[in-house]
């Protein structure tokens, strides 16, 4: 009807000249007038229409879509006893996720259910990513699953949604069950099932899904290309992101930019994320909080304090970006790192931020590393205020009392947890093997070859001993049988996870053998992956919660600080 930039004006005119507005034009017209944001226009438009019908009141409600102008112009609709139909329920839905108002969503919910819209796959798709965007995600599986047709649409709703919601196995499942169907995929569906794959680190899936958008020619699309990379990157394979990031570079925005920054980060390479940053900058685009963040995080990974001070000053008089929580977070983690605890303390204290749990536990953490016992226990005691049933805040005291040798009170903390029925959070290690995952928890009877993989575990822990490991004993336990001790330790869930890995061959020569895993790496796993890496002559990559770590030749990347 005209060309994509042409004023909305200049074709109404023409059509008063012609004498050509019928109904048909005027929906058209409102639409582009909301384009344009002329929508005054648009409602103008649409006040010359005299028999209005749903047609004409959803192109209305898109116009305003987003606003809490759709919602008023939808009860006007209704006033008029205009029933709305699919597309409109569409409409609203998305405008619902879009201003946080998931009251109107549930009524408009019940009302699509009783005109038997719920159902349509516009309406559910939208209906799916609103309740995911307000993080009900069963009732978007629900809707999903009450779907009699189901199109690429509706399962990239539910993939992107379980993926943002962290239900990464479940977005994954879906994405499979979508490929069996012989739908196509779409930028968004292989976008979601990358970051479900980021999130657990499977290199092997995310492979198999880059593989999948070279087929399809998706790979070229900017937003996969920086899922991919992402996927990589936190995939702990920063060589492959930075291929994908060299070839895209042009077409990528600051989200890639990004992207390959917090990879790095991830690995504590300063040095590259902070020439990326100037790359960046070079290439004109202004860093924003998400940029900062990897440059902080690098950084408190390499325990460099000063350095992070420096940043957080350039951020605000340099760059104008305020520091955010997780910007403060990172340098009282360097700060702490370096041995600065009180500095760190009065940081956390005067940040114009009230410190929340993951502040008090990253000083809770330095200080143990740093033999502070009674700062240790203050920031505990702050970490309970919080979270009264957070094991990590009595379980970093006790061994940090143990560290002081103050067995007492090592024995008062084990009695609090005990009084208020407290229990250490189950650790789970994952493997993947030719595209499989395998899940480990401590003492793990479940596999089917669990004879072997004991079997193999013991024949490394032999050889590993004859090196000069010694086991680093959970002072948790100070009163166990220390025979006990060693046995609980050697069925930790990473240790059987590699010992599994070994057996099959999941990492060929000159690759290494990648876990996964739920919580932070226990020191005794830490110092035995260490000779674990002299035996198997290979590198092995641990993803805990706090940050990659790359053993390789008895030494590991965190330099012993995680």
């Amino acid at each position: 009807m005209s060309a994509p930039n042409t004023d909305p004006r200049i074709i109404h005119a023409r059509a008063i000249r012609i004498h050509h507005l019928r109904i048909p034009l005027l929906i058209s017209l409102i639409t582009l007038y909301s384009k344009a944001s002329l929508h005054p226009y648009s409602l103008r438009i649409f006040n010359t229409i005299r028999d209005r019908n749903v047609v004409s009141w959803t192109a209305l409600i898109s116009a305003f879509s987003n606003t809490p102008f759709a919602f008023h112009h939808f009860i006007s609709m209704l006033r008029e006893s205009t029933l709305p139909n699919s597309r409109t329920f569409s409409n609203l839905f998305s405008t619902c996720a879009s201003v946080s108002s998931l009251p109107f969503a549930l009524q408009l919910h019940s009302l699509a259910i009783k005109l038997s819209c719920d159902s349509h796959p516009f309406t559910a798709s939208a209906l799916v990513s609103c309740y995911c965007k307000s993080r009900f995600v069963e009732d978007a599986r629900k809707v999903f699953d009450r779907m009699c047709e189901r199109d690429e649409v509706c399962y990239s709703s539910i993939i992107n949604g379980l993926a943002q919601n962290g239900k990464p196995v479940q977005a994954l499942c879906y994405f499979g069950e979508m490929k069996r169907g012989g739908l196509e995929s779409r930028i968004q569906s292989v976008s979601g099932a990358l970051k479900a794959v980021s999130e657990l680190a499977m290199l092997e899936q995310c492979r198999i899904i880059h593989g999948h958008a070279l087929v399809t020619g998706l790979n070229l699309d900017v937003v996969v290309g920086t899922a991919l990379i992402d996927a990589y990157g936190k995939c702990g394979l920063v060589v492959g992101a930075r291929g994908l990031f060299d070839e895209l570079e042009r077409e990528l925005s600051i989200f890639g930019w990004n992207a390959m920054m917090a990879g790095y980060a991830q690995q504590g390479d300063k040095d590259l994320v902070l020439e990326l940053f100037g790359l960046m900058e070079g290439q004109g685009f202004k860093p924003d909080d998400y940029s900062f963040l990897a440059v902080l995080t690098a950084l408190y990974n390499s325990g460099l304090a000063e350095e992070s001070r420096n940043w957080i000053t350039r951020m605000r008089v340099e760059y104008q970006v305020e520091p955010g929580l997780e910007h403060y977070t990172c340098l009282i983690g360097a700060l702490g790192r370096s041995g600065w605890l009180e500095e760190a303390e009065r940081v956390a204290l005067t940040m114009p931020f009230e410190p929340d749990a993951a502040v008090w536990r990253v000083l809770l953490s330095t200080s143990a590393y740093h033999g502070d016992a009674d700062m240790a226990w203050r920031m505990g005691q702050k970490l309970l205020e919080l979270d009264p049933n957070d094991d990590s805040a009595y379980v970093i005291s006790a061994n940090a009392f143990a560290g002081v040798e103050r067995w007492d009170e090592v024995k008062d903390v084990r009695k609090m947890m005990k009084e208020i029925n407290v229990k250490k959070e189950g650790g789970r290690s994952w493997i993947e093997v030719q595209g499989e995952v395998h899940e480990f928890l401590a003492a793990d009877k479940r596999h089917e070859r669990k004879d072997a993989i004991y079997a193999k575990l013991a024949e490394l822990m032999e050889k590993i001993e004859k090196l000069g490991y010694e086991p680093v004993l959970d002072e948790m336990l100070h009163d166990v049988d220390k025979k006990e001790k060693k046995e609980a330790l050697m069925a930790h869930g990473e240790k059987l996870a590699l010992a599994f890995g070994v057996l099959c061959g999941a990492a060929p020569p000159g690759k290494a053998f990648r876990i996964v895993k739920n919580l932070r790496i226990c020191r005794d796993c830490h110092e035995a992956f260490k000779y674990f890496s002299i035996v198997v002559e290979r590198e092995i990559i641990v993803r805990d919660v706090n940050r990659y770590h790359k053993f390789s030749n008895g030494s590991c990347s965190c330099g012993d600080f995680w």
